[in-house]
């Protein structure tokens, strides 16, 4: 019997040594590639500061709402380039972001809240019907709450208010923008099992800016590495469990388990062993 060549699919998202300047002056990122596969979960790392939420804006078309832009390089969406189209353009093709910072509509009760993302699709009543069901399908603590004002409910109710509105626009790609800040524990635990039910049911391609890296690491089989601008690192999610500066860095972990501070990490060496 003959073995059939394996077929590569083509990623659903390909960032192709991008450069982005706000202003036309500050340069942010620069030569960043970045591939997501099609059904596939990546987590982008970095400091803050490093440029990841730029890398989602970039995507997502919000940067040009900054006064940024990107002047070199490409972006791919399903074999399309993308960069150089309005925001609104690149959501209708199935790109949605869920910017940092839990950002409801406060006056709007949660239920509104979701419908504003069901009819940016324009799609029928019974659509939006239907996508509202699935909504509470994942998020049942939304259900209960749809009646209440966005801007009273909790914290994690508010995260899981805007992934919600996000899933109302039937995206084929989430950028999900530091899903974790500022949750307690358990919520974090709760919303990140959603996501990954999320992925796996629906099928949704996720690119995933996390502060928490080893959730990030434990919900992504892939991820890279942003410093100041540039991808300087990455590798299967299971091998930067063991490298030993994603131990120093962002673990704080020592080669004995032990805890290490942020500032004992030599900068300089780290950059060297990552870049040789």
């Amino acid at each position: 019997m003959e073995n059939k060549p394996e077929v590569k699919t083509e990623p659903i998202l390909r960032l192709n040594n991008i450069e982005v300047k706000y202003h036309e002056v500050i340069l942010v990122l620069k030569g960043v590639s970045i591939e997501v596969p099609q059904g596939g979960i990546v987590a982008l790392l970095g400091a803050n500061g490093a440029g990841k939420s730029t890398t989602l804006k970039a995507i997502s078309g919000l940067l040009k709402h900054e006064d940024g832009e990107v002047t070199d390089g490409s972006i791919e969406f399903l074999g399309q380039q993308i960069h150089r189209r309005r925001a609104v353009e690149i959501a209708k093709m199935g790109i949605v972001q869920v910017i940092e910072g839990r950002r409801v509509f406060e006056h709007l009760s949660v239920e509104q809240n979701l419908l504003v993302g069901g009819h940016m699709r324009k799609d029928g009543e019974k659509t939006i019907k239907e996508r509202l069901e699935m909504v509470y399908h994942y998020f049942p603590r939304l259900k209960q709450k749809r009646k209440e004002i966005a801007g009273f409910v909790s914290g994690g109710e508010q995260q899981m208010t805007v992934v919600g509105r996000a899933l109302m626009t039937n995206p084929r790609l989430m950028l999900l923008d530091e899903p974790s800040m500022g949750l307690a524990p358990l919520l974090i635990h709760e919303i990140f099992e959603i996501i990954t039910r999320l992925h796996k049911e629906e099928k949704i391609s996720i690119l995933l800016v996390e502060q928490n890296v080893k959730l990030a690491l434990n919900v992504a089989p892939y991820a890279y590495v942003l410093e100041n601008g540039r991808i300087v690192l990455d590798d299967t999610s299971e091998k930067l469990k063991e490298n030993e500066d994603i131990k120093d860095f962002y673990l704080g972990l020592t080669d004995v388990g032990g805890r290490k501070s942020f500032r004992d990490v030599k900068h300089y060496k780290r950059r060297k062993r990552w870049l040789t």
